[in-house]
């Protein structure tokens, strides 16, 4: 049996045109999908001792011709220049996953080649592989290039930050669009310069006030030292490594051993003062337990005692090991111990460290990446700072650093406060629809009209092109993939709007459905319907038009196609999910700008956009994955509109319909209504709504008085007024 779907000859090349553009665009996307997005990294370039084999080393150096091996711990490579056959060492170049493993927008590290000469100023930088999606198919990456040459000739050691410097400052341009991911490289940039600067001596390490340890006496068991925070636990499932398997990846408890309650209680009293005694002034010990799929030791452990697992780090510190830096651990005495399968003390030798401030353990592991099969360097650490109770006098005043995510929050208060004020003012308007829908009627309806333009107006202006803060498939893609590996807040905060914006949208879905957002307040539906209702103004009503009900109500599943493709593709390459998430012209419209894209976008958002002159919200009502993806948990919202038992056989309602959201028995379909509320100002309308019409002139003929309207759409009868 073969199904055939008749349309006419006008949507049929409007199809085949729309699926001409898709082509276009398609291979456009592919064109883009090159340069250092997702681009494979050789495996030894994490480990291989001769860094600049796989890498350009001499880009990022001007003038030098050779370099050493892998050198310290982090590790860095010398760059030479040959001068009358002598070698002259003229700077350092070094891996930025080597030293740092700070995830950009995307979640993952943007892996960075970096040049310093020697008296520490940054020489260059070539990023060598980003997952940053705005990067694919929006912002172009000459854009990030541009951004990291502004580090040239600055100082490793200079406070920059983006954005308008402050006094003591200095300030780099941001990429506008992607301020998470330049945030997060400006943190790359300067870490890893302040680390390598720091272990050549260029910096001079930060001295930091010694521990003050008291002597308490009686014993605490494990559980105890645990729950003061004494001994830390840092656990790695295998899904957060990429990999499969039964039991975590690897389950670790470590402390100071430094301190006596630790000392005393982990290793008993004859074993912590043999080890006191045989560490010098400015020395510090450690215990590490752990069992699991992976070693704490590494693989550097048997092939010549570097533990290349483990390292701490405190601030810009961080102290690595070496065989030399281990004693065995042959036991712990503590009560109620956890069973594990490897253990070690480790010995801090460096000046710097002090354990009256926090610090963390980091544990680095080899992930491997699920769409792309590419082994890369990730961190997992774990904060310790010795209880109070543990220092004499306490412990210190002690400011952090901000992390990324609130940098970003902190910059924008302003903007922030009014984007709340706008979701609230939208939220108050809609919930007084009754009042405001009673004082209007169908052909004057200023009270729900004027709030609404105000509201459309403010999303395209200040929502859509001034924040750009228009919501998006991908961050849904995005959330479905957390949830299902490794959930990442500071991902989602990293964007106060959409973070805000997404709150406000699942609140509300769920108490009036997807319509509030969509109908509302989402910056391209409210630009086409300014452009529907532009066109009404400047003369194009007689040629607008709706669908056919049939047509329509075929097509109106295609969004839930592409949704469910879309979900699909995702979990075998985001990249390329990204990519297809293309048929939104939100990064067109608001992100990038349509005279910064080629020719192929242009042509889509182009038609897209003239169709919208002439159709009520074309994209919205048949393309928009995101509106299917909301359509969803609309079906069980709280709250729907009105409807009198008069709706099933009257379509006065229906015929003015926009969304086509009302069907012949009257019903509304939420999953399809925008809540444009055209239907609730003809509700009460005593003109307009057919039975309320009829009743009106019934009365009038009687010479009854014209009651006042009830809540469900009828004139109260006069008994009850009388009684009232």
């Amino acid at each position: 049996m073969t199904f055939k779907l008749y349309l006419p000859a006008w949507l049929r090349g409007s199809l085949c045109f729309f699926l001409l553009i898709m082509q276009l665009y398609s291979l456009s996307a592919m064109a883009a999908d090159s340069g250092s997005y997702e681009a494979p990294l050789p495996v030894q370039l994490s480990t291989d001792p001769d860094l600049c084999a796989y890498v350009p080393c001499k880009d990022v150096i001007a003038g030098a011709d050779s370099f050493s091996v892998r050198k310290g711990r982090p590790a860095y490579v010398e760059a030479y220049q040959t001068i009358a056959g002598d070698k002259k060492l003229i700077g350092y170049a070094f891996l930025s996953t080597d030293i740092v493993d700070i995830p950009a927008y995307s979640g993952k590290p943007v892996v960075t080649l970096i040049g310093m000469d020697t008296k520490g100023l940054i020489t260059g930088a070539k990023v060598l592989r980003h997952s940053e999606p705005i990067l694919l198919l929006g912002i172009p990456e000459s854009a990030l290039t541009k951004f990291i040459m502004q580090y040239l000739g600055k100082f490793v050691g200079d406070k920059i930050e983006i954005g308008k410097s402050r006094t003591g400052y200095i300030g780099l341009d941001a990429i506008s669009g992607a301020t998470v991911t330049v945030i997060a490289q400006n943190q790359v940039m300067l870490r890893s310069g302040i680390e390598i600067a720091k272990q050549v001596g260029i910096i001079e390490p930060t001295i930091r006030p010694q521990a003050k340890h008291r002597a308490i006496a009686g014993k605490s068991s494990w559980g105890e030292m645990l729950k003061e925070g004494a001994i830390q636990h840092l656990v790695v499932s295998p899904e957060e490594v990429g990999v499969s398997g039964n039991g975590p990846y690897i389950d670790l408890h470590f402390g100071y051993l430094n301190s006596p309650v630790v000392g005393r209680n982990v290793l008993g009293e004859i074993n912590y003062n043999s080890l006191m005694s045989s560490l010098k002034a400015g020395e510090h010990a450690f215990f590490i337990i752990a069992h699991g799929m992976e070693s704490f030791k590494g693989s550097g452990f048997v092939r010549g005692g570097i533990y290349d697992r483990i390292q701490i780090a405190q601030e810009m510190d961080s102290f690595t090991f070496r065989d030399l830096d281990y004693q065995n651990l042959y036991g712990i005495e503590a009560d109620a111990a956890p069973d594990y399968r490897e253990s070690g003390i480790f010995i801090i030798r460096r000046e710097g460290f002090s354990a009256a401030y926090p610090w963390s353990l980091v544990f680095l592991a080899n992930k491997i990446d699920r769409e792309t099969g590419a082994r890369t360097f990730t961190s997992f650490d774990k904060e310790y700072w010795l209880p109070a109770s543990y220092l004499e006098g306490g412990r210190p005043d002690f400011v952090r650093a901000d992390p990324v995510w609130l940098s970003v929050w902190k910059q924008k208060p302003v903007e922030i406060a009014l984007f709340v004020l706008l979701l609230l003012f939208t939220a108050v308007v809609y919930a007084q629809r009754d009042k405001l829908v009673r004082r209007s009627n169908r052909k004057h309806k200023p009270w729900i009209s004027i709030p609404k333009y105000l509201i459309w107006a403010s999303s395209v202006g200040f929502v859509g092109f001034y924040l750009m803060a228009q919501p998006s498939i991908t961050q849904v893609l995005a959330w479905f993939h957390s949830i299902l590996y490794k959930w990442q807040w500071e991902l989602f905060l990293s964007d106060p709007f959409i973070f805000i914006f997404w709150w406000f949208i699942i609140i509300t879905v769920f108490i009036w459905g997807r319509g509030l957002f969509c109908g509302w307040l989402c910056p391209y539906g409210s630009l086409s319907e300014i452009v529907y209702k532009l066109g009404h103004l400047l003369g194009l009503k007689r040629f607008q038009f709706l669908l056919p009900d049939a047509v329509h109500h075929k097509l109106k599943w295609l969004k839930y196609v592409i949704f469910v493709i879309l979900l699909a593709v995702s979990f075998y390459s985001m990249g390329t999910a990204e990519m297809m998430a293309e048929v939104e012209p939100f990064k067109t419209t608001f992100l990038v700008g349509v005279l910064n894209r080629s020719w192929p976008y242009v042509l889509f958002w182009g038609a897209l956009f003239g169709l919208a002159f002439f159709t009520e919200r074309p994209f919205c009502k048949y393309l928009c994955p995101l509106g299917a993806g909301l359509a969803i948990p609309s079906t069980f919202r709280f709250f729907g509109l009105k409807r009198k038992s008069e709706c099933q056989s009257c379509a006065a309602c229906a015929v003015g319909c926009g969304s086509i959201a009302i069907d012949k028995k009257g019903e509304i379909d939420h999953r399809e209504c925008m809540l444009c509320l055209d239907c609730m100002v003809m509700y009460y309308d005593t003109h307009a709504c057919p039975p309320l019409s009829k009743e009106r002139k019934q009365r009038v003929k009687d010479g009854q008085p014209l009651t006042p309207i009830s809540a469900q759409g009828y004139f109260i009868p006069i008994k009850e007024i009388k009684q009232k």
